[in-house]
């Protein structure tokens, strides 16, 4: 494995509280609906736990895996599916969860691909934005943190598979 040098961005008591208030916001969308939560794996795994723990209302968990980035430090653009859903989404409210947004070509895809399947409504969340990575427009609802374009891990988010664990994000410095 790489040696990352590393610091703190995000502390973790900032993305506990980031995340609470999303989940309160969110709660008070689909309050007394029912809501599928999909997962982006692998990366929001930590961000989504911690966000449908803090939603207050029923929902029903499903995961979605895909692919850009092909163990390297920038996504790739070609959006590989891993994983598809296990249960039907059509007239159901759905809340896409996603770890990070930078060309917006992933979350784009995804987003269509729910379309296709008729929800009765679509909502997006991320916890990382880099609006000076977007490469085309894209519509999202609940954003945790808009960041520079930089390459982070820790909280989910990995590098070679590596750092996931990290209970804070870190920007990556170097590689050693």
């Amino acid at each position: 494995m790489n040696r990352l040098k590393m610091s703190t961005l995000l502390s973790e008591a900032q993305i506990r509280n980031r995340v609470t208030e999303l989940g309160a916001e969110i709660t008070k969308r689909f309050k007394d609906k029912d809501l599928v939560a999909i997962c982006v794996l692998k990366g929001s795994i930590v961000f989504y736990s911690d966000l449908i723990r803090s939603i207050e209302t029923d929902l029903h968990c499903e995961f979605f895996g895909v692919s850009s980035y092909q163990n390297g430090m920038t996504s790739s653009g070609e959006v590989k599916l891993t994983l598809d859903l296990n249960t039907p989404i059509e007239g159901k409210h759905v809340l896409l969860v996603e770890d990070i947004v930078d060309t917006g070509l992933t979350m784009n895809y995804l987003i269509d691909t729910l379309k296709a399947r008729k929800p009765a409504g679509l909502q997006t969340a991320t916890l990382l934005l880099k609006p000076g990575a977007l490469k085309t427009k894209v519509d999202l609802d609940y954003v945790g943190f808009e960041i520079s374009n930089e390459f982070v891990v820790g909280y989910g988010l990995d590098y070679q598979g590596f750092h996931r664990n990290l209970p804070y994000i870190a920007q990556v410095e170097s590689l050693n």
